[in-house]
């Protein structure tokens, strides 16, 4: 049965795929910081709050960017996004409850691995940023990695649980690969042209201008890009960066360069279609799209076995939801958060 289980594991490890990973993580705290404060036990266990908010800092920071103003739409995203990290976190222990006995192991390179893929998924592969959100949200290293190696046990035990399902069919493996390949892509080699509108938060030209006089100057300019105007030309007047005279032309611009939060929006924004006003620390940019090129995907043959297991799991949800939802009623969860 170890065997087994730790066989399932190893395939496990390659089953963090971008898309579980991508919608999870809060804010970098701006006042009193609650040290080792609790968001939820479950089962006398502790889920702490600098867990949760580590998880959810990047979908944090991209909502900061999409919606400049916060408002009601911000705060909706941002609840739920919440709200399923803190589930998350709850169903990952009451499932590591039940394989404590089983005495399985992940080997510490599969983990070193995955934590290296989702500094590159979630953070352009930029180590720097990635240690300084883990530094905000007041976690180790060793602590993300442990975080790591419990979200790969939790997706072994379910793997191993619900190994009689059916066997995924060639038709069915193929598809479930062309749906999520790009999703598995090397992001870090992501290439993108673009037009781009800058809008400073403070202009030294225009001493009466504020931040949210400049915000409303960058909406007036979004409405009229709506409306049929000329990007190009809206650029050469407004904006205040260094492509201005080039009507904000930018080209072959590699994902490297641009903050996580600002290409996880573009890279997934339509070609042709305005983007913004986003929010920047200096600013507020609109955006136009002009040609993306993604990063390689991995051949399915690398693949298989995770796209194999994503479909035995699609297979199962339905048996895995009743399975779960079994166990959250068995155990004593309190949700504090």
């Amino acid at each position: 049965m170890k065997t087994r289980i730790a066989r399932t594991m190893a395939v496990a490890a390659a089953l963090l795929a971008a898309a579980d990973s991508r919608a999870q993580q809060p804010a970098a705290p701006s006042g009193p910081v609650e040290v080792n404060s609790i968001a939820a036990k479950v089962n006398g266990s502790v889920i702490t709050k600098n867990q949760v908010s580590f998880m959810l800092a990047p979908i944090f920071a991209q909502l900061a960017a999409q919606y400049p103003r916060r408002g009601p739409q911000f705060e909706t995203e941002f609840n739920k996004a919440k709200a399923g990290v803190i589930q998350e976190l709850v169903d990952r222990q009451i499932i590591l409850d039940e394989f404590k006995q089983i005495g399985a192991s992940i080997k510490p390179h599969i983990i070193d691995e995955e934590v290296k893929r989702q500094m590159r998924e979630l953070y352009n592969g930029d180590e720097v940023k990635f240690r300084e959100e883990l530094k905000r949200s007041r976690l180790t290293m060793d602590g993300y990695r442990e975080m790591t190696r419990e979200k790969m046990v939790v997706q072994a035990m379910r793997a191993q649980q619900f190994s009689d399902a059916p066997p995924p069919l060639p038709n069915e493996v193929q598809q479930e690969y062309n749906e999520i390949k790009n999703s598995l892509r090397d992001v870090t080699g992501d290439v993108i042209s673009f037009r781009k509108i800058f809008i400073p938060a403070s202009d030294p030209a225009n001493p009466a201008a504020t931040p949210d006089t400049q915000l409303t100057l960058a909406e007036d300019l979004a409405k009229q890009l709506a409306d049929g105007a000329d990007f190009a030309e809206l650029a050469k007047t407004y904006s205040k960066d260094a492509f201005a005279e080039q009507g904000g032309l930018q080209e072959n611009v590699p994902r490297t360069d641009l903050s996580p939060e600002f290409a996880a929006i573009i890279f997934d924004a339509p070609v042709g279609k305005v983007t913004g006003p986003l929010l920047d620390p200096q600013g507020f940019t609109l955006v136009l799209p002009i040609k993306i090129t993604f990063g390689p995907a991995p051949p399915l043959a690398k693949v298989r076995d995770m796209i194999e297991e994503r479909v035995r799991r699609k297979k199962t949800s339905a048996q895995y939801e009743r399975w779960i939802e079994a166990r959250r009623k068995r155990a004593m969860i309190d949700i504090r958060d």
